[in-house]
């Protein structure tokens, strides 16, 4: 019989002492690389003759390490948000236990020292059982942290063999309720390492600022000499020094002191960084300054890895962050691999680093048995916080510890607060889900709508349920600073009302940050039967239960593209606001720390879309959190059109995660009075080219006589409008849990199932044509009493007013007093298939919804239709554009559709119905129908993020009543 630990509530045997992560010259051997693998269906795994150096394991697989074997072929991945995959009988797991057995046999290097040598694991998932040369040295739990085994005298030169047994599931698995996908494996790096005799094993950096001037104090568990040659700095570990003139660490000015730390003929990288942390007045500062937090959530992922991400990935997200200004990372839910944090270090990010801690899942238990509240679960909670602030104790990015996540409350807390406080008081903790908020230095929520986040700001908010109302625990929580830890749930088309948030965060200074959820959508890579490769979610794997497509909720997709979403990130957290006030440009630096020396300032002025002259401007020095007044350009509005002013602050010069010129904020500023000139040149003489029998002629336009629908003017084919009130339901139009699910609503009420009736064809005079009807869902009475009133213009286009007007019931009790409205009015027309580009004038680029269009500029714009879509991972309603004041549509060999708004149309242009988009699961289901479905419309409903947060907001919903738009529409040739 071999040890079985899986079911065993404590953390780990066997192992060292958590210690500090770092870079030395010590001999280091990684052990990752291709290993031989067995999966059984049981904890027993392959049985018990796993650790015997001479199993003939040549018939194994392979697989790599660092990986997870749910994405190497074998098993599958499952993805839960809140639910345990398996039943809530706590330690205990099923018989049914997928278990990985890995050998791996390997030499030592020619010259390998005769030290001490320490094994590392830096993750596996959940549970580790590890054998060298057939000797048990223990197991570990807590998946997401490093566990040490001390091997010194049980190597050998050659044919060394490592056995390690992984669970899929063990007791440590009801910590680790995660919203993420369950991926089990050895996912993170596997490392021998010498350590010197007489060598320092961990040591602790303390590294403070104040007023310009640093404390450091190095203390080692053995003595050791701390170099920082830019300080001139040579002391030895134990030592405490004043270091005047100091340059602080910070986000803004991630300045690290490069030196070394030496013992016993070793010597470790350091890179300090000198800052304090504190709280102080209910606020959170950063030497000495208040700071605000822009941050994101982010799970590790890749998909094709999974978590086993490599270094590469790992910038490559920073920089991406940093592009899009923002400036902290909350690493939900749990440590990251220790080479993030390093990078954070160095590029600069604020990081609030997370226990690997979660137990949601006993939501379904009442929380019964709950293991913070649990006495058998203590040493298995409390290590899971040693390991984490030991580890990442030295990184100046880390600023506040967070406990862990959406656990409920218990005792373990309390002894995890107070084992931390005492082993680093220089930073605070942070915990959300306790409503005394005992353990925590900040007051902290999940989604809150924009009134209670306003209501909160002025400390003036709910008391939370199971708090007495003026108690010592309300009172203390009301003085205390906010942390958003998430809001903006960015799941599909959203999150909408990001400025909004942003505007109420930036005026209270209760605020210390938000962390919008989350940074990367879980999707994994698939491909159909025709090889084509698409990203799977919960709900494309044949398992339950699972979360559905509720892992598809980031800003950027799953192979890091950059989301509308992250642009209106971008816009609505950038560091510098500039207004057009008074015939003056007001520049207001929202920076905490840094003026804006490092930015450029230049711009550009713009008539109908066409750029006229452009400079650039000198702002003064503007400290942090100030502002200063420019005068604008001398730039005259034209006579015709519309001129738009649009200024940028660039990089002056390159930085580390971008080239000089990058935009970090803009401003447009519209001046003069000027209407959009209207294209007159070019447009198809009047007259048609064609009138078949029971057709209707308005000029060149030519009308079915009996729909009273346009076909055609002159040799433009177009088939419309007919009324359109609804959109292919985005992630947040279903709401979450029943709650918010707007979408249910439309289906119930058949806004999805309008079907249409002409009620009569007009001629009052011989210019004018007006089609009246009525469109609504069968079996329902509400819909809309339409009129399409053509008139021809004098110039030979056709004008369009558009008229809908509620009628029947829209506030039914036969589905538990629904009250329906429409998210889309508009009208929508069909194109012959050959149309392939759109150039208009309006916001752009990307697209724009009512709640989500600060990242937009106005400005002329031109695309194909294809590259018009947001390809979602799950296909819904995108590619809008607000405010478009005049479109173009065009194809080879086509006559060009020119619509000029009254003043704007929001217009969408796709190669299918909105009914295929809501229809497909995937993008690679949508397939040309053959037409281009073009919508011209009064507008659409915002997107919110209703799917984990709030209501959408009332003023960003359409209401009941009557509406009218107008365009023109015009053929035209060059």
């Amino acid at each position: 019989m071999i040890a079985d630990f899986h079911e065993d509530p404590a953390p780990g045997t066997g192992r060292r002492a958590p210690r500090a992560d770092f870079v030395s010259d010590a001999p280091r051997l990684s052990l990752n690389g291709q290993w031989r693998f067995r999966l059984s269906g049981t904890a027993a795994g392959t049985g018990p003759g796993l650790p015997d150096p001479g199993l003939d394991d040549s018939a194994w697989d392979t697989i790599r390490v660092p990986s997870h074997w749910v994405l190497e072929g074998h098993d599958k991945p499952l993805y839960t948000n809140t639910a345990y995959p398996f039943p809530i009988d706590p330690p205990y797991l099923p018989d049914d236990n997928p278990t990985g057995d890995y050998r791996l046999r390997f030499d030592l290097p020619d010259g390998w020292p005769a030290a001490r040598d320490v094994l590392r694991f830096q993750g596996v998932d959940s549970c580790g059982t590890v054998w060298l040369n057939g000797e048990l040295l223990g197991h570990s739990k807590g998946s997401r942290l490093p566990f040490e085994f001390d091997v010194t005298g049980r190597l050998r030169e050659r044919g060394n063999v490592l056995a390690v047994r992984v669970h899929r599931w063990s007791s440590g698995s009801y910590l680790e309720d995660q919203d993420m996908w369950w991926l089990p494996g050895i996912f993170r790096d596997v490392e021998l390492l010498s350590r010197p005799e007489g060598g320092i094993d961990d040591f602790t950096v303390h590294a403070s600022y104040r007023d310009g001037t640093g404390t450091l104090l190095v203390t080692a568990d053995a003595p050791g000499l701390v170099e920082l040659p830019a300080l001139g700095l040579a002391v030895p570990t134990g030592e405490q020094v004043t270091v005047p003139d100091v340059r602080p660490w910070s986000a803004e000015d991630p300045h690290l002191y490069r030196g070394t730390l030496r013992a016993a003929g070793e010597t470790i990288e350091l890179a300090v960084g000198f800052r304090t942390v504190e709280i102080a007045g209910g606020r959170l500062l950063v030497n000495g300054r208040p700071v605000l937090l822009r941050g994101v959530n982010r799970h590790e992922h890749d998909p094709d890895r999974g978590r086993a991400l490599d270094r590469a990935t790992m910038i490559r997200d920073i920089e991406l962050m940093k592009r899009h200004n923002v400036n902290a990372v909350r690493t939900s839910h749990y440590p990251p691999h220790p080479e993030f944090l390093r990078l954070c270090d160095e590029y600069g990010l604020w990081v609030v680093d997370e226990c690997d801690i979660e137990t949601h899942g006993f939501i379904y238990s009442g929380w019964e048995g709950n293991p913070p509240a649990e006495p058998m679960w203590r040493d298995a909670l409390l290590d899971r916080a040693r390991r984490m602030v030991e580890r990442d104790k030295n990184h100046p990015s880390v600023i506040i510890w967070s406990l862990g996540n959406e656990s409920g409350s218990g005792a373990a807390f309390g002894e995890i607060e107070k084992w931390i406080r005492e082993r680093d008081p220089t930073r605070p903790l942070h915990y959300e889900r306790d409503p005394s908020y005992r353990h925590s230095d900040f007051y902290s929520l999940m989604y809150p709508a924009q009134d209670v986040l306003e209501r909160i700001g002025q400390r003036k908010e709910d008391t939370p349920d199971g708090v007495e109302p003026g108690s010592p625990d309300d009172v203390r929580r009301r003085g205390l600073p906010f942390l958003l830890c998430e809001y903006a749930h960015a799941m599909g088309n959203g999150p909408g009302s990001l400025v909004d948030y942003q505007r109420i965060l930036e005026s209270y200074e209760r605020f210390c940050g938000a962390f919008v959820w989350e940074w990367i959508d879980h999707g994994l890579a698939g491909y159909d039967e025709l090889g084509r490769r698409y990203h799977r979610h919960g709900g494309d794997i044949d398992a339950r239960p699972n979360g559905g497509r509720f892992c598809i909720d980031g800003l950027v997709f799953p192979d890091r593209t950059p989301s509308p979403g992250l642009l209106e990130l971008r816009k609505a957290i950038e560091p510098v606001a500039m207004e057009v006030s008074g015939g003056e440009l007001v520049v207001t630096n929202k920076y905490d720390f840094a003026a804006l020396g490092h930015l450029a300032f230049r711009w550009f002025a713009e008539t109908d879309g066409e750029r006229g002259v452009s400079g650039t401007l000198s702002v003064p020095h503007c400290p942090a959190r100030s502002s200063v007044r420019v005068p604008l350009p001398p730039v005259e509005p034209a006579d015709e059109g519309e001129t738009w002013l649009t200024v940028e602050a660039v990089l002056a010069g390159d930085a580390r995660w971008a080239p000089a010129g990058h935009v970090v904020a803009f401003t447009q500023a519209r001046l003069g009075n000027g209407t959009h000139r209207r294209r007159a040149s070019g447009v198809t003489p009047a007259t048609p080219s064609r009138q078949a029998e029971g057709e209707l002629r308005l000029g060149a336009a030519v009308f079915d006589g009996r729909t009273g629908r346009l076909l055609r003017i002159g040799d433009l084919e177009l088939d419309g409008p007919v009324l359109d009130v609804w959109r292919a339901p985005i992630s947040n139009d279903h709401g979450i849990g029943g709650a918010n699910d707007l979408a249910a609503d439309w289906e119930a009420a058949g806004i999805d199932r309008f079907v249409h009736r002409t009620g009569g064809i007009e001629r009052p005079d011989e210019r004018t044509l007006v089609v009246r009807g009525r469109s609504g869902p069968a079996t329902r009475t509400l819909g809309f009493r339409t009129a399409y009133t053509y008139r021809l213009r004098d110039d030979g286009t056709l004008h369009l007013r558009i008229d809908a007007e509620p009628v029947g019931d829209w506030d039914d009790t036969a589905y538990g007093h629904l009250t329906v409205r429409p998210p889309r009015m508009g009208a929508r027309f069909a194109l012959p298939g050959g149309y392939t580009d759109v150039t208009w004038f309006g916001l752009g680029p990307g697209e724009s919804y009512v709640d989500s269009r600060a990242a937009a500029r106005v400005g002329r714009f031109s695309g194909s239709i294809d590259a018009l879509q947001t390809p979602y991972v799950v296909p819904q309603e995108n590619g809008n554009h607000v405010e478009t004041r005049w479109l173009e549509v065009s194809g080879p060999g086509l006559p060009t559709l020119r619509v000029d708004g009254e003043p704007y149309v929001d217009f969408t242009a796709r190669r299918w119905t909105s009914e295929a988009l809501r229809a497909a699961r995937h993008p690679h289901d949508l397939t040309d129908s053959g037409r281009v479905w073009l919508n011209l419309d009064h507008g659409q409903q915002g997107i919110g993020s209703a799917s984990c947060g709030p209501a959408l907001p009332e003023r960003h919903r359409l209401q009941v009543r009557p509406y009218t738009w107008s365009m023109t529409l015009a053929p035209v040739h060059p």
